[in-house]
């Protein structure tokens, strides 16, 4: 059920669009799942730098989730709430509970990522079809912090990181 929305976007773009948001926010709180599990469980000697990476992170992700749940709001839907609800809607599968290698843990988060920025491109491009420039901006933020964590990612996972312990010389 879709309401009056208070921004002026027809009722048919908010149609489209606020299902496709809603897969995002559901994306983004797997997604943050998944860094806080890998930040509760890192261990290893770059202990340390990855726990901090992970939390940065998991809070940055929150953040987007929000303002991805308020523009839905902003448009004239309500958000999925329920955590069995919001797992069917997310492009993300929940990783099995258990431990991973932190080199299997990065490896999920850069497959989620990626997957995250594919969803957000299709959706800007809808915005842009619809003419809602206020979620095409949202959107375009969201975008530029998913591609940031996952560059941010490859290079933890670089050849002579994780592996040897050995950071390259030169």
């Amino acid at each position: 059920m879709i309401e009056d929305n208070p921004v002026g976007l027809p009722e048919e773009a908010a149609e489209k669009l606020i299902p496709k948001l809603d897969e995002i926010q559901c994306t983004l709180w797997t997604l943050y799942h998944q860094y806080h599990k890998h930040h509760w469980l890192v261990e290893g000697p770059q202990f340390r730098d990855l726990h901090l990476f992970l939390e940065e992170n998991y809070e940055e992700v929150h953040k987007y989730t929000d303002r991805i749940a308020e523009r839905i709001t902003a448009l004239g839907g309500i958000p999925t709430s329920a955590p069995a609800n919001q797992a069917e809607l997310s492009h993300v599968e929940h990783e099995p509970e258990g431990t991973y290698r932190i080199r299997k843990s990065l490896e999920h988060d850069l497959a989620a990522e990626r997957t995250l920025a594919i969803l957000v491109r299709e959706t800007i491009d809808t915005a842009l079809e619809l003419k809602d420039h206020g979620t095409k901006r949202h959107l375009e933020r969201l975008l530029t912090a998913t591609e940031d964590r996952a560059h941010h990612i490859e290079h933890y996972l670089g050849e002579d990181t994780l592996d040897t312990g050995i950071l390259s010389e030169g």
